[in-house]
């Protein structure tokens, strides 16, 4: 294979915060007509990476297979136990059993083994690795490919180097601390940095991990953490500077913003549209596709939907697993409109009448709100909306509440009420989608910065903004 012709490799686990950028990036590459651009994924997004450019409106994407779908490693998969421990209010224990559960090779071993296949076959420019795979990082680096990192968290998750009593990524410690929090925060790190020597079974795993190293001929360097950012050739960060506490960001990243397709994804839907239409101010309720909650909570929530009747409307997606938890019809109050799934939640936050979203304060949802002007109220779940909800709020762009213990009915109320009337929250979040729509932003900044690295021209090493 020529050099000219050597494709352009992303290499994604399947769960739709780590995938659906890199999806919206492989399609754009599509569009501007970039041939021989390879998409390696789990078996169950095959039919998503093969719709890219089906229809003739732009160049194909190869699909090439990971293997079957890791339940383990996919949080939608979870049995109850594992997601409770990972979802307690303990930042430091719902860490360290983060790390447990999905620190195990047998997992990174599969997926190493199928992308060198594929990597020798299809021979790659470039490797575009979405951020917790770290077989592909291994494989590339070992392999010396370039490497681009995708990252839909904070930016400082992903630093290698923070300063003297900065937050500790997953902690959710705000910057300006108290004497109480910087010793919870100095206590965190040190226990971060301690694990994999201090528990047995992530020590039994770290020498598991050594033996499968030389097995697999993953290199040194490869093996080292740090070497995922420290060695990549990009990294593209969908958020914001101005939305991280101030530090020092490298060259190499590139702070896009959300990473969005053209819109309406879907023209002509007519049902969900002519609701919102129909509603001049609507708050978007959103957690996601894996949170699992109570029949307390979902009574909490509809009973929120009530105390804004007559102000507000709600929509609200509420997964099929917990449909069955909701009141019958007759006792929903008029304001609120509850769907299983929505054809677009891009399309939803870029509607004029959508005024706030409640959310988990996960990545993706949590900057495509931003990149629409809409304020939040989190609830952060899972150990990095902890570390976003804190920054929002510090921002200026929303405010938190509790998650650990059911739905506080009057302060979710009042704090969303705050957020759909303080026009401090909406001129904030207005700010924040000026930047992200800027020129080099987005999913159109983001192909650039690739398709320059692919081709060894400069542009592909200006620095961060």
């Amino acid at each position: 294979m020529s050099r000219e012709r050597r494709p352009i490799l992303f290499v994604s686990s399947p769960d739709s915060g780590l995938v659906n950028s890199l999806l919206v990036l492989a399609a754009e590459l599509s569009r501007r007509g970039v041939p021989d651009v390879c998409f390696a994924t789990f078996d169950n997004r095959r039919a998503e990476v093969e719709a890219i450019g089906a229809d003739g409106s732009g160049s194909r994407v190869e699909f090439r297979s990971l293997g079957a779908p890791i339940p383990e490693l996919s949080s939608g998969s979870w049995d109850d136990e594992t997601y409770h421990a990972v979802t307690q209010k303990s930042r430091w224990k719902a860490h360290k059993a983060l790390m447990r559960h999905t620190f195990d090779t047998r997992f990174r071993d599969q997926a190493y083994r199928a992308l060198a296949e594929i990597v020798r076959e299809v021979e790659p420019a470039a490797m575009v690795v979405d951020s917790l795979l770290h077989a592909g990082f291994e494989l590339a680096v070992t392999k010396r490919i370039p490497h681009v990192v995708s990252v839909p968290f904070s930016v400082s998750n992903h630093l290698t180097k923070l300063p003297p009593g900065f937050p500790v990524p997953h902690s959710g410690l705000p910057l300006d601390m108290t004497a109480g929090q910087r010793l919870a925060n100095a206590w965190f790190g040190f226990r971060r940095k301690a694990l994999y020597f201090t528990d047995s079974l992530l020590r039994k795993r770290v020498v598991e991990y050594v033996k499968s190293n030389k097995e697999l001929g993953v290199s040194r360097l490869a093996a080292k953490y740090t070497s995922r950012i420290d060695e990549a050739a990009l990294v593209l960060v969908y958020s914001l500077a101005e939305l991280e506490y101030p530090v020092d960001i490298p060259a190499h990243f590139r702070m896009l913003g959300a990473i969005v397709p053209p819109l309406p994804e879907l023209p002509g839907e007519q049902d969900v549209k002519g609701w919102l239409d129909r509603h001049e101010s609507v708050v978007y309720i959103g957690f996601g596709t894996v949170v699992r909650l109570s029949e307390a909570e979902v009574e909490g929530l509809v009973e929120v939907a009530r105390r804004l009747e007559g102000k507000h409307a709600v929509l609200w997606r509420l997964p099929a697993q917990s449909w069955h938890l909701l009141p019958p019809t007759t006792e929903l109050p008029s304001n609120l409109r509850a769907e299983k799934w929505l054809p677009s939640q891009l399309d939803v936050l870029a509607h004029p009448h959508v005024r706030a979203h409640f959310t988990h304060g996960g990545g993706n949802g949590y900057i495509e709100s931003l990149y629409f002007g809409k304020p939040l109220l989190l609830r952060p779940l899972f150990v990095d909306g902890y570390d976003q909800a804190v920054r929002a709020r510090d921002t200026g762009v929303g405010l938190v509440v509790e998650s650990s213990h059911g739905i506080d009915v009057d302060d979710v109320t009042a704090k969303l009420t705050e957020v759909l009337e303080n026009p401090s929250f909406t001129a904030r979040a207005q700010e924040m989608a000026r930047l992200q729509q800027e020129p080099g932003r987005g999913r159109e900044g983001a192909v650039d910065a690739l398709l320059a690295l692919a081709a060894g021209t400069p542009a592909a090493t200006e620095p961060a903004r």
